[in-house]
């Protein structure tokens, strides 16, 4: 008879088995506080000796729970390891009861790893539509969500959140006018130095300064300005938004009786689109002073001479189109900001991904509605 660490707790006797195994006969408790000290005997008599069989006898045994069925399970995967046969003998009716609702003959199982195939291309070409199907569903309801949110504020006007709105006013406008300013002023230039080397052929350099403000205000102001919002206005409310609901803090104003999308939604909606045909006409400005920089000192042009010609060629229409455009842009771009936020479920990593996905989903919006809008305006013309 060999003696446990606990002689008070459990025991264990080993006995030669006719097939040239062995028979481990266990008395006493296998519980929690014998588990262990169990496994540190017993696992040393059938690892490395590969042996035929190993039969555990149970009759001896006077409580089980399931810390006994784990020392058996690390038994019997010792056993099958060396190569041997595990059988339980002489088990109580309430120990095969245990061992029944535990499952003890899947218990320690592994599935191989090898017998999962990957998805071939059309079923990832499959989820990946069904999933779009279903963003476009969420996608609907929020923008019913954000016109009937509008449509209360028109009737409550004393409901809309104005201080919230002029700070979101402030960091999307007044904070974005350097970037803009810069980037339409280098644009410009580009603009103005490419087309003058064709141009100079032909001795049109004062046609530089018609085809500067066209392209400015028509195209490349409301664009440009629009993708620089996406990327910083855009990105910031996916990724407020989504902070909020990771931490539950849509939830607690859904709880106090708030409306998310009149509380959150709206002043960031209605000063996107206040600021941003602003931040386009500013971009308009410094992306005509860009041409005219490369007009006056490579082309030999006059200031008034430019001016003249850019006053000329443009028309109120002009602006004005390219501000309603813009208008619709920065409608575009807070609406998908803060629908990816709304999105988020998990983590910080969600948060991540929702502010990827708002500008890149912004930014194709933008070009798709340019390109609709270009359509538009030549048949329309």
């Amino acid at each position: 008879m060999a003696r446990s660490d606990h002689p008070q707790s459990w025991d264990f006797d080993v006995s030669d088995h006719f097939s040239g195994g062995i028979i481990l006969h266990l008395q006493g408790r296998m519980d929690a506080a014998g588990a262990a000290p169990m496994l540190r005997r017993l696992i040393p008599l059938v690892k490395g000796r590969s042996i035929r069989s190993l039969a555990v006898d149970l009759r001896g045994v006077t409580y089980f729970d399931d810390f006994g069925a784990l020392v058996l399970v690390e038994l019997r995967d010792a056993v099958t390891r060396e190569g041997g046969h595990f059988t339980l003998e002489n088990v109580p009716e309430k120990i095969s009861e245990i061992l029944t609702v535990l499952n003890f003959e899947a218990l320690g199982d592994r599935a191989s790893p090898a017998g999962k195939r990957p998805p071939n291309a059309f079923a990832r070409l499959g989820e990946s539509f069904l999933g779009q199907v279903s963003e476009m569903k969420f996608l609907t309801s929020f923008a019913g969500s954000v016109f009937l949110a509008f449509n209360y504020i028109l009737f409550h006007p004393r409901s809309l959140r104005k201080d919230d709105t002029l700070l979101v006013m402030q960091r999307t406008g007044v904070d974005a006018l350097p970037i803009v300013g810069l980037i339409s002023f280098l644009l410009g230039l580009i603009i103005a130095f490419m087309s003058s080397v064709q141009l100079q052929q032909f001795g049109a350099n004062i046609y530089v300064a018609s085809l500067v403000s066209l392209a400015m205000t028509r195209e490349l102001g409301p664009i440009m300005t629009a993708i620089i919002v996406a990327g910083r206005s855009g990105s910031s409310f996916a990724a407020e938004l989504g902070t909020m609901k990771v931490s539950e803090e849509v939830d607690a104003l859904f709880t106090m009786g708030f409306d998310p999308t009149r509380f959150l939604v709206i002043p960031k909606v209605l000063a996107s689109v206040v600021v941003v045909p602003f931040l386009t006409l500013f971009s308009d400005l410094f992306g005509i002073a860009g041409g005219l920089l490369v007009g006056v000192f490579m082309l030999d042009l006059t200031t008034g001479a430019y001016i003249a010609k850019t006053v000329d060629t443009l028309t109120l229409f002009d602006v004005y189109w390219g501000l309603f455009k813009s208008a619709v842009f920065a409608l575009l771009i807070s609406w998908i900001g803060c629908f990816r936020g709304f999105r988020v479920a998990g983590g910080a990593a969600s948060v991540g991904q929702a502010t990827t996905s708002a500008v890149v989903s912004s930014i194709f919006l933008i070009i798709l509605t340019d390109s609709l809008f270009a359509v538009i305006l030549r048949y329309w013309g």
